[in-house]
């Protein structure tokens, strides 16, 4: 069913208007704050931003909750808004105001993986601590590399990213934990990326928000999604690219979106 659910969204969204032209950095980052500014997203739109995983949020802003939630149902998701805020806040979605604060906001991805793992094992997902949200700053402070990585240990040792010669051993303790790390200092593989997404800092600071992440990043866990790009689009964004790789992200999931 989910098969040709992709294959039916391919088709509709092919005739969907072409997204505009990225210019310069304040339209890179209205049109990926704001929603778009559209009006209620359609089914085939929310199913479409589950299909495509974390870089959707802003795009769900002018939805309802109760319309996303019916969305992912009708998507056959397996992990629903419901399901997000029963597991990791503990109440269902029919308690929730609109907003979608019910008082609980994560400043950091720390503290946003443990109601990420909880929303995992109410799920059933096995060895639910080597699942992690990550982020990495821009330099500008605008905009945030986010991540959903696999990794098997919970002490590493890696090479610093911005500072070659220096070696580093981190823990869940560590704000450096929650970063992606490609390998550690022995060159041994160390994080699988399953989804990731670049976007403004703003996007994601309501609960709503993070309900939506947490909903579309555990789908993508279990949806066994994989996206091995991401080390070549970190690696221009530590290079000072996140205003470029926003716009483009922002253009492609335009494109996905139908917007």
């Amino acid at each position: 069913m989910r098969k040709s659910l992709i294959v039916i969204l391919g088709f509709g969204l092919i005739s969907a208007c072409a997204p505009p032209a990225i210019k310069e950095e304040p339209s890179v980052h209205g049109l990926a704050l704001a929603g778009l500014g559209h009006s209620s997203l359609s089914s085939n739109q929310i199913a479409a931003g589950y299909l495509s995983g974390i870089a959707s949020i802003p795009y769900y802003f002018s939805t309802s909750l109760q319309t996303i939630n019916q969305g992912l149902v009708e998507a056959q998701a397996d992990i629903t808004l419901d399901d997000t805020y029963e597991s990791a806040y503990g109440k269902p979605l029919k308690e929730v105001p609109e907003s979608g604060d019910t008082g609980a906001v994560f400043g950091r991805m720390k503290h946003a993986t443990p109601f990420f793992q909880k929303v995992l094992k109410q799920y059933g997902v096995s060895e639910i601590n080597n699942y992690i949200l990550t982020g990495i700053e821009a330099s500008s402070g605008k905009y945030t590399l986010l991540a959903v990585v696999y990794r098997s240990t919970a002490r590493i040792e890696i090479i610093d990213k911005r500072e070659a010669n220096k070696k580093r051993s981190l823990t869940t303790v560590d704000k450096l934990f929650y970063e992606p790390h490609q390998q550690d200092t022995n060159g041994n593989p160390l994080d699988t990326i399953i989804d990731w997404a670049a976007l403004p800092k703003e996007s994601f600071q309501t609960q709503k928000a993070q309900a939506i992440l947490l909903t579309l990043a555990a789908n993508a866990v279990l949806n066994e999604k994989r996206t091995p790009e991401y080390w070549d689009i970190e690696k221009r964004w530590l290079a000072g690219k996140a205003n470029e790789i926003v716009g483009q992200r922002t253009k492609d999931m335009n494109k996905r979106m139908g917007i």
